[in-house]
């Protein structure tokens, strides 16, 4: 099984299910600021944040990052969550002089890589900082530049303005910029340990994660001030831990599907959310694998069972927890 480019050098995608909600008004910054999870108001023009929306239980209701314009401000979250997330929004402007505004979805591309800064440099775009937007000219063509969370490899989003993606393509294509399949990007955020609103954090009957059982520190701000479930969350923070936590897990038999139960000792201790297969050459810790494949996956366990350190078992197989995002060998990245 070869390496994908993502892993080794650089390639990009399409970027799909990516919506944008605009904000605009002139409470605008104090009112989100008491909506989301993150500092809202330290951002400067430019600058982003990703940011949870809770209940009043402190349950994860929906994610976004948070683009600070000059104006306005923008959230990216996923496309098919923006009328429940307006909905849910539009609820708490009382006498706010705040407007929500879906704008739908724009044509834009991925590229990530061990090699991708140094690509797009090589092709006369300026690298931003982490969550930082930039505006830039590529050849004919205008487009937003985002550097945006990578764990592992440097990752951006190229957000053409115009009827010119095609144009972008043939930019990167040019530059020696391979394309990415859907499975690449997937396998690269599960090595991230990335987890996916709707598939590894839900909110369901059956399950209804709290921000901390994520492990997505980076989307929490604990001395910002007031927010909608700031209670919750700062009183997990003041007892030390949760019960349960996000984990990366290797395993080794069957590949299972997602929503599969883990067990220790006969008990139900976690689930596992996302799974993958893929070449063992991707994890520096997998030398002694006698298999050429390797089987990762993502999910929740307790924290009971991690401290036990007793066996995890799911129907066909073992779950071994692992620390994310999984370590690729030093030379791949």
């Amino acid at each position: 099984m070869s390496l994908s480019p993502i892993l080794t050098s650089a390639a990009f995608a399409p970027i799909q299910n990516v919506g944008w909600i605009r904000i605009t008004g002139s409470d605008r910054v104090r009112w989100l600021n008491g909506m989301v999870t993150n500092n809202i108001q330290a951002l400067k023009p430019g600058e982003g944040c990703y940011n949870f929306f809770l209940n009043a239980q402190g349950r994860i209701q929906g994610d976004a990052t948070a683009w600070m314009l000059e104006d306005s401000i923008l959230l990216e979250t996923a496309a098919d969550r923006i009328p429940a997330l307006i909905a849910t929004l539009d609820h708490f402007i009382i006498m706010d002089d705040v407007e929500l505004l879906d704008l739908g979805t724009f044509p834009g591309l991925i590229v990530a890589g061990p090699q991708a800064p140094a690509m797009l440099t090589q092709l006369g775009l300026q690298i931003p900082e982490p969550l930082y937007e930039s505006g830039q000219i590529l050849g004919d063509v205008r487009l937003k530049v985002h550097r945006i969370h990578s764990p592992l490899v440097p990752r951006f989003e190229l957000w053409p303005q115009g009827d010119t993606m095609a144009s972008l393509e043939t930019s990167l294509a040019e530059a020696g910029v391979a394309q990415a399949t859907p499975e690449d990007l997937e396998q690269l955020r599960i090595l991230e340990g990335t987890p996916l609103y709707g598939t590894d954090i839900r909110n369901t009957d059956a399950a209804k994660d709290l921000p901390q059982e994520t492990a997505q520190t980076r989307a929490l701000h604990f001395s910002k001030g007031c927010y909608l479930g700031q209670e919750i969350v700062e009183r997990i923070r003041s007892r030390g831990n949760v019960h349960r936590i996000f984990s990366g897990f290797i395993l080794t038999g069957d590949l299972p599907t997602p929503g599969t139960i883990l067990t220790s000792e006969d008990k139900t201790v976690g689930e596992l959310t996302s799974i993958t297969g893929l070449s063992s050459q991707l994890i520096a810790d997998s030398s002694k694998l006698s298999d050429t494949s390797l089987k990762l996956a993502l999910g929740y366990i307790r924290r009971e069972a991690l401290d036990r350190g007793a066996q995890i078992t799911y129907p066909g197989g073992t779950a071994t927890p692992s620390a994310l995002p999984f370590q690729l060998p030093e030379s791949r990245a």
